[in-house]
């Protein structure tokens, strides 16, 4: 498979890892928002919001996608 507007730079190998580095930077991240939130949860008696959102974020979208590719495919 090649994309006509890059050409000969761009393969299906390209796009292969490009996905898979992103899969794994996504859950990656959502794993290290979690353990922060653990850890400042336990450790410091507070919530943070703001990193319970983010990982949830990504957990969120992580299963709609899932779900939709599964559907369409």
């Amino acid at each position: 498979m090649r994309i006509p507007i890059l050409g000969i730079l761009v393969d299906e190998r390209f796009l292969k890892h490009r996905q898979r580095s992103t899969s794994l930077a996504s859950m990656i991240g959502g794993t290290v928002a979690a353990g922060l939130f653990g850890y400042r949860y336990f450790v410091d008696g507070i919530w943070s919001w703001d990193l319970l959102a983010v990982a949830l974020t990504i957990v969120v979208v992580k299963w709609a996608l899932m779900t939709w590719y599964f559907l369409t495919d």
